[in-house]
C-alpha cells in the first residue's frame, strides 16, 4: 500500500492559488493615492432589503487619476450609495450631481501612508496563515499514510516536495506586499 501513496500537490496549489487571489483582492481595495473603481469593492449598498455590492447599483468609472464616478441607475438609492460610501472607512467625501455621484480621491498624508501599509502588512500575513494551513493539511495527509506504511524515504520526500511549495507561495505573498507597500507609499 506504500506504494499507491500520491499526494495531490496540484490541489495544494489549485487551494494556495485561492488564498493567492483573494490577497490580491484584499489589496487591490486599499487606497494608494490613485482612483481605482477597485476600491469600491468592499463598499455594500442597502438596496431592495439586500446588501448589495456597489457595481450592481450603477456603473463604477474613473473618469480621471483623482476622480471615480458611479451612475446610479435608480435614482431612490442614490442617497443609500453615498451613504453606504461615508460609511466605508474609505476617507473620501462623495459629491451628488443628479443620479452621478463624483469621488474626488484627495492626496495622502503621511499617517495615513502608514497606516495603510500596516494594513497591507496584516492582509499579507493572513495570506500567509492560509498558506500555512494549507501546508499543514499536506503534512497531515503524509502522516496518515505513514500510518498506513508509506516508507520513511518516501515521506521526506513528499514532506520536501509539500515545503517546496509552500516557501514559494510564501516568497510570492512577500513579493506582492512589496510592491503594495510601495505604491501605497509612492508620493
Amino acid at each position: 500500500m506504500s506504494d499507491d501513496f500520491m499526494l495531490d500537490t496540484d490541489d495544494l496549489e489549485r487551494r494556495m492559488d485561492g488564498a493567492m487571489a483573494n490577497l490580491r483582492t484584499e489589496f487591490a481595495s486599499l487606497r494608494t493615492g490613485r482612483a481605482s473603481a477597485s476600491m469600491l469593492e468592499p463598499v455594500m449598498v442597502d438596496a431592495y432589503g439586500s446588501m448589495t455590492p456597489i457595481n450592481q447599483v450603477g456603473t463604477v468609472n474613473v473618469p480621471e487619476p483623482r476622480m471615480v464616478t458611479i451612475n446610479v441607475w435608480d435614482k431612490g438609492l442614490v442617497n443609500k450609495v453615498e451613504k453606504a460610501i461615508r460609511e466605508s472607512g474609505l476617507g473620501i467625501n462623495p459629491q451628488l450631481n443628479g443620479t452621478i455621484i463624483m469621488l474626488p480621491i484627495p492626496e495622502l498624508n503621511e499617517e495615513r501612508r502608514r497606516e495603510l501599509t500596516k494594513v497591507a502588512g496584516q492582509y499579507a500575513e493572513s495570506g500567509r496563515v492560509s498558506v500555512r494551513n494549507i501546508r499543514r493539511d499536506g503534512m497531515d495527509q503524509i502522516k496518515k499514510a505513514k500510518g498506513d506504511g508509506l516508507s520513511e524515504d518516501d515521506q521526506k520526500l513528499w514532506e520536501g516536495e509539500v515545503q517546496e511549495i509552500t516557501d514559494r507561495y510564501i516568497k510570492l505573498i512577500d513579493t506582492l506586499l512589496e510592491t503594495k507597500q510601495g505604491e501605497i507609499m509612492q508620493v
